[in-house]
């Protein structure tokens, strides 16, 4: 089975797929990023789905994203010298979703195979195909494919193949487009017209931002960006946390999630990366998600919504897949949205806060919602909840939740302080002021001269690592010190950092996984904010490192079998590039760090 770092991306701003650097499309949901998949061989074998397209028997590949786009690009050579090209894309989506493959012949004569499994519902359902010309229709349920090439084509084994040779000079397209079973079939695309198109999209895209990216870093740093444009789901503005779901935290173990939903704490972040950027168009529509998605009552607040806002992502399992690597089980939906998180309270706040200080319009009722929500929080700041990591052992008072919490009110005191909005700041001034005197005495001990996970527990966290980034203490503070340097020592792997020590069974799960890798961007910024910047950079250029070979990487890594795990590629992780990038580049004009809130009390 390929490593998940032999994956890249593309996409068409409403779902996307992964292709192996074999010429395989392992994973492909239809027609959005939460739908039912057609190819899940990424999560079972050949057999659930796939499509395969590469030279006959021997062949060595390379690939890159052509020019400044998400149009993949694989070379391939044979013995003898035969040298062929496949471009892989989606473009942009009209009204219905293509996949498109271009086959070029550069030199000599190619044997070539292209070999179609379709699966619907997550390698499940084998459609019924009938061919009509030089076009294969797959029937399922509500689901429909139609294939079309001018290469010739035969059913064998409720397979579509295409054996053809490609010359110098020639080009194949393979074209594969899904429409609701119940509606006539879409119209024809023009593969090149097609190409030309995405590929000037992308272009134009990249054209908007004005900044400069460091020379050493703008490779990875520009990917990062298009990573975060491809994951959002162009009709609501929403962005999903990855595109894929199962893929494991550990090798065999069961830490297997569903990420194809957008999460209220990756808000902020987001809409820095972004601003950052110069991608203001995208910024507007991320928060016009974020506020249609947390309307309605503040106790049904969700960490995470679908990509139109959707409440309901019912957890439930794949027993017909047996996972990646036999990691199971294979999930779709996400329990975690039924969970308390105290902490997306203060990311939502601290979202729409940055959002004006950094010129976005300011609306009223935008505003009205924000003091609704601080009014329940208020009385629910105080609970135990299921953190940040989303436990399924029993709710705690976790520190970093509870600093949250502060930040939610310190954020609407500065809304009324600094950004001219009316609420009642003295009473959020003493609430945020009793949460902070509580997190200093009761979440700090002493002994250890550090932070820790929750009340009473001595265990670390590495979202403690966010206390000076968000302003609750400076970094001068001996205790924020303290706290970076019982992190270094308990939670380093290979120099990476853990999230926590899992065989404490706090999550309620089997203990291993890898180094979570937004958590090792933290320490980065931690390191720059006390003054440690050679240190800061030397591990920003590590992490870069982990990056695939076209710029992609995933949740988490194993440092000692040095591979990525965890679903892929990971928004979140790009977002931490991209900020610590810019946290390590101070002489850029107007950096925008979230940190830069002095910490009051």
């Amino acid at each position: 089975m390929a490593l998940i770092e032999d994956y890249a991306l593309i996409g068409d701003l409403q779902t996307a797929a992964l292709v192996e650097c074999g010429g395989s499309i392992d994973w492909l949901c239809f027609p959005r990023f939460d739908s039912g998949a057609c190819f899940a061989a990424l999560l079972g074998n050949a057999e659930n789905g796939r499509w395969l397209l590469a030279p006959e028997g021997d062949a060595t590949s390379t690939r890159r994203y052509l020019h400044d786009t998400l149009v993949l690009e694989t070379t391939w050579e044979i013995p003898g010298g035969g040298l062929v090209r496949v471009f892989d894309f989606m473009p942009p989506r009209g009204k219905a979703p293509d996949v498109v493959r271009v086959v070029e012949g550069v030199r000599g004569r190619v044997a070539m195979r292209s070999e179609l499994v379709i699966r619907f519902d997550y390698g499940h359902i084998i459609p019924w195909v009938r061919r009509v010309d030089d076009t294969r229709y797959a029937v399922a349920g509500p689901d429909a494919l139609c294939f079309r090439t001018p290469a010739h084509t035969r059913g064998e084994n409720m397979r579509t193949i295409s054996a053809f040779t490609i010359e110098e000079g020639e080009r194949v397209p393979f074209v594969l487009t899904w429409y609701p079973s119940h509606e006539a079939e879409p119209a024809r695309i023009e593969p090149e017209v097609a190409l030309a198109e995405t590929e000037s999209f992308w272009r134009e895209w990249n054209a908007r931002r004005t900044v400069e990216l460091p020379k050493e870093w703008r490779d990875v740093l520009h990917r990062s960006l298009m990573v975060l444009k491809a994951l959002t789901y162009a009709p609501t503005g929403g962005i999903v946390a990855a595109p894929t779901t199962s893929l494991p935290e550990w090798i065999g173990g069961v830490r297997n999630w569903d990420y194809r939903y957008c999460w209220l704490r990756d808000a902020t972040l987001t809409l820095l990366a972004l601003l950052q950027a110069d991608h203001v168009d995208e910024a507007l529509d991320w928060r016009t998600w974020l506020l249609r998605a947390i309307a309605g009552d503040p106790a049904d607040l969700q960490i995470m919504y679908g990509v139109a806002g959707e409440r309901r992502l019912t957890e439930f399992e794949l027993p017909w897949l047996s996972g990646y690597e036999g990691s199971a089980p294979v999930r779709i939906g996400n329990a975690a949205s039924e969970q308390l998180q105290v902490d997306v309270y203060g990311e939502v706040m601290d979202a729409l806060y940055q959002a004006r200080a950094h010129g976005l319009r300011k609306e009223q009722h935008a505003w009205d919602l924000q003091k609704t929500l601080l009014r329940y929080l208020e009385s629910a700041w105080a609970q135990p909840d299921e953190g940040i990591w989303e436990i399924r052992g029993e709710p705690k008072h976790f520190v970093h939740s509870k600093v949250m919490a502060w930040v939610a009110f310190d954020r609407g005191v500065r809304a009324v302080e600094e950004q001219g909005l009316d609420g009642p700041a003295d009473r959020w001034r003493e609430v945020r002021a009793s949460i902070h005197a509580e997190v200093c005495e009761r979440g700090y001990d002493e002994g250890l001269g550090s932070f820790v996970q929750s009340y009473g527990s001595q265990e670390l966290d590495a979202s403690l690592l966010l206390i000076p980034l968000i302003g609750f203490l400076p970094a001068s503070d001996k205790r924020v010190r303290g706290t970076i340097e019982a992190i270094e020592r308990d939670l380093l792997q290979d120099g990476f950092v853990l999230r926590y020590r899992t065989h404490t069974k706090v999550d309620g799960l089997p203990p291993g996984e890898g180094v979570f890798l937004p958590c090792s961007f933290w320490l980065v910024d931690c390191y720059e904010l006390i003054g440690r910047r050679d240190e800061a950079r030397a591990l920003f250029e590590r992490l870069v490192a982990l990056a695939n070979d076209v710029g992609l990487i995933s949740e988490e890594y194993d440092p000692k079998a040095q591979r990525l795990l965890g679903n892929f590629p990971q928004a979140f992780t790009h977002l931490a590039l991209v900020n610590s990038a810019f946290n390590l580049l101070p002489h850029l004009p107007s950096p925008m760090h979230r940190r830069h809130a002095s910490p009051r009390n």
